[in-house]
Order: C-alpha cells, then structure tokens, then sequence
C-alpha cells in the first residue's frame, strides 16, 4: 500500500506535491520521490525515508516544473531496503514515462517474462510497479506507431493495460510533452480521487484528505477502469477503459487504512468506523451483558470512533486508558516477535485508575498476529483490572491480502484455521468478541447503496478479481519483502505521527 499524487498547474508543483506526501505519509514511510518536469525534462528526487527527511531545500531547489508526481512507498512486495525501487519509476521510450503505482500485481511474475520474450522490454528491478509501467509503455508505443501522441491513443493503451494486468492498481503518470495519465483498475480496489484548485491546478491523489488538505476541491473519485488524462494546457479528457468494470474497494482502507477525515468512493472513513462501532455493540451484548462491563476503552488510535459509539449504545463510560508515546512506531509488521513485544511496552502506557478494579472491554479496529493484542490484555491485567474483554472492530483476519497491503502469510494470522475460542486462549481475555463479515459489509456498504460490492478477501477469503489460487499466494508470499530482527520498523504501521490521530 502506498500513497501517491499527480498534479498539472501553471505554476511550481514541487513544494504542493510535498504537502501532499505529507498529508498521506500515513500509507507509506520505506521511502518517498518527487519527479517533476520542465520543458520536457523530468527532473527527479527519491530516497528511503520519510517525506520529511528525503527532501531539504537542496532537493526542492532541484525540481522544477508546473506538473509532476509523488510516491510515498509501503513495500508489499520486491526489495524493501533497495532505494532503486523507490518510486517514481522512469522509462524512456516512448516518450518518455514517469509513474507512480499505488496496489500489487498478481501476475507480474508472468508479465515480466512476457515483457522479456515478446515486448523486448527489461526489467531491472523486483518491483511490479516497474512492471507496470513496462507494459503501459509497450501499449503506449503500440497504439501510436510512431505518430504523435492524442488522447484515444491514451485511452487505448490503458484499455491494453486492462486486458494484461492483473490485480491491483491505482496508478498515475507524467508522459513527456504531453500531460498526465490517472486510472484504476477495473475493480477500483485501491482509491483514487481527482480535484481542482482555484487556480486552475488539477490534482490526483489516493485520498480525498490529500486535495482538501491543499486548498484543493475534492470534485470525485475515479471510476474502476477509468481513465483520466489532462493535457499540459490543462484539457481534461476521461474514458471508460475496461470491459466490464465493477466497483469493490478494498474494505479494510475503510477498517484501518485510511486517515478518518478522507472520503473514498462517496464514504466517509470515520462515519464507517462509527456504523461499525454500532453493528459491535450488538455483538457485545450477545456474548457480554453489558452490566458487566465497567468501562469502554480504545487501543489507540483508530479503534476511537467504533469505541466511542459502541460506549454510547451500551450506556457504559469510555475512558482513555492508554497514552501513546508518538515517537515510536507501530507494530503489525515488527520483525521479530521479541522486538514486537518490547515496542508494544515502549509505546502505550496505561492509567491505572481507569483499569483498576474495574472490568474492562478494549476495543480495537483488528486483530492480525495477536502478538500485540495478548501484550495490551497482559498490561491491563498488570494494571490491576478484574476482567478484560476485547472485542475487534473487524472480523476475523484469516486470509493473507494480495492487493497490496502486506498481511502476514496464513501461518502468522492467528486466526487461521482456530475458532475463536482458541484465539481467545492464546491472547488470554475472558471473552472475544468479532465483528462479523456481513455486519461489516452492511455496515459500510449503507453508506454508499451504489457500490456493488467489496474486496474482503482477508477477512472472507474471496478475491474480488476471481484469479487467486493457493499457488498464486504462496508465489506473492515468498515476495514479500523480509526484514531482519535487528532492523528498525518503518513500515506502514510504523507512523511516529499516527494518521488516525487528527
């Protein structure tokens, strides 16, 4: 999962596209790239790091231009530590293409071979975006055959792309002389919305926080399938590139992913985290009677709206029971259980008056390894309360993600394969309680009745784009990138300034 920004203006985009990256530095923190370009010439910045630390003045200084892109990068899959496979990626004919990609290609492996032996395109990177832009590139030099460049020959590059990639993809582009591309795939599984500001600026960006953020007018997202092209004189052309598209957003952007002040696909984050903290409620009452319950508390930070909504239905206080130390990171892909454990520590500290004494029901948007939610159940334990409930936002995560957020394989999932009598041992609450898929879907989907459907394949095991097989994941598995147990966190999960805290 990555955070991406496209912009066309009549003036200098550098230090826009950087405010941008800022507001959507919660989606990714490995790494981060500028490019923009100035009479046909791309001018280019990236590096491992936060948006804050890979640009000084110098490297603004150095990127001219009224249009241009921005990455910020969340490795699900090729080489976490290669700052090669920072984006922007960059190809040089024809035209000459700059792209950023925000998802993950399910078959970028078969893709590469064909780009070797058929397109004659190579490949120098293990990263599917670099795959991508390949593909688009060859599609691109197809549909022109060498003639200038016009929108239906855009459009019809993208409808090839369509026919050829599989997954994920919410991806824009700067073509050289010629203006910028924006399109989703044909299931819209990861966000992407367009804006305009008053100057006449055209922005894209994944979330809606992004444009609204920098004085921009969020004016909608973009279709599944759909492309957008904005000519460098700030024309606007937009088509229906694929065949049979049908909208179904990622649900666990709407669960974790995305800042609660951003708006994707006509739905507000934080108003799906309230309806989820009511369809909870119920769930609470089923397995809990709530005369048994002292206190509603959240673990930090985006379980706040369920908690607070599903404290209010109950008629029981909710309280802050944990301070969070904003400058160490989060914890859902710590690389090694020791160090996981140690950081939940070093992060949260309890109020003990809110837990002691008292029975206790936690809350908390979902539940992936456990490994943090058994150290949270112990610290509450230690700070003097009776019992501890938890319940989960979310339903059981039992099916690893292969569209770009990077889950761990089944084995790690702790619920995979147990019921949750056996998750609660492991964790050690007195009682679990789950979200339900249906009650999710229900839960988000009322507030959007036009979407068809949703991926929740982590959560239900179907993947939207009905290609998946055990192999395929274990393929995408052994992609991912590793991490050694001395190195530090900087996962998407690892954010110092937490996006959910707003």
């Amino acid at each position: 999962m990555c955070g991406i920004v496209g912009v066309v203006s009549n003036a200098p985009v550098n230090q826009l596209i950087y405010d941008a990256l800022l507001l959507l530095q919660h989606r990714g923190q490995d790494a981060a790239g500028i490019v923009t370009q100035l009479d046909r010439k791309f001018f280019m910045h990236k590096a491992k790091g936060m948006v804050r630390d890979v640009f000084r003045t110098r490297n603004m200084r150095s990127l001219p231009g009224s249009c241009g892109l921005g990455q910020v990068r969340y490795p699900t899959a090729g080489n976490a530590y290669s700052e090669e496979e920072a984006q922007p990626f960059y190809v040089n004919a024809p035209f000459g293409i700059v792209l950023v990609h925000n998802g993950n290609l399910t078959n970028a492996h078969a893709l590469k071979s064909e780009l070797f032996t058929t397109d004659h395109r190579h490949i120098n990177t293990e990263s599917d975006s670099e795959v991508l832009l390949n593909v688009l590139a060859h599609e691109l030099e197809r549909s022109t055959k060498g003639l200038p460049l016009t929108p239906a020959d855009v459009f019809g590059a993208v409808s090839a792309v369509h026919r050829r990639v599989r997954g994920s993809y919410a991806v824009i582009v700067l073509i050289a002389g010629h203006g910028l591309l924006a399109f989703r795939d044909p299931y819209g599984i990861r966000p992407l919305c367009m804006g305009h500001g008053a100057d006449g600026t055209t922005m894209f960006a994944s979330e809606s926080v992004a444009l609204e953020g920098t004085g921009h007018r969020f004016e909608r997202d973009l279709a599944p399938g759909e492309a957008v092209f904005v000519e460098l004189s700030g024309a606007i052309h937009a088509r229906q590139c694929a065949a049979a598209p049908l909208l179904s957003p990622c649900i666990f952007e709407f669960v974790y992913l995305a800042r609660p002040d951003s708006v994707l696909d006509g739905i507000s984050v934080y108003q799906a985290r309230l309806n989820l903290g009511e369809t909870l409620a119920k769930r609470v009452i089923s397995t809990v009677p709530p005369n048994e319950i002292d206190v509603v508390i959240p673990i930090p930070e985006s379980s706040r709206p369920s908690a607070t909504q599903l404290a209010h239905l109950l008629g029981i206080p909710y309280r802050e029971g944990f301070v969070k130390n904003r400058y160490v990171g989060r914890t859902f892909i710590m690389p090694g259980q020791e160090v996981r454990k140690k950081s939940v520590r070093q992060k949260l500290n309890v109020i003990a008056s809110e837990f002691k004494g008292r029975n206790v029901l936690l809350v908390d948007d979902s539940i992936v390894r456990g490994t943090t939610s058994k150290e949270i159940v112990q610290m509450a334990r230690d700070a003097g309360a009776r019992k501890v409930y938890l319940a989960s936002a979310a339903p059981p995560v039992r099916f690893p993600n292969v569209y770009g957020i990077d889950m761990p394989t089944s084995d790690e999932l702790v619920a995979h394969g147990r019921s949750i009598e056996e998750i609660r041992q492991i964790i050690g609450c007195d009682a679990l309680i789950y979200q339900e898929v249906d009650g999710m879907k229900k839960a988000i989907g009322t507030l959007n009745p036009k979407l068809a459907s949703f991926d929740a394949s982590c959560f239900d095991g179907i993947y939207v784009t009905g290609d998946i097989t055990a192999d395929d994941i274990a393929r995408l598995n052994s992609g991912r990138p590793g991490a050694e147990a001395s190195e530090e966190d900087s996962s998407r999960l690892a954010l110092p300034n937490p996006n959910n805290d707003v």
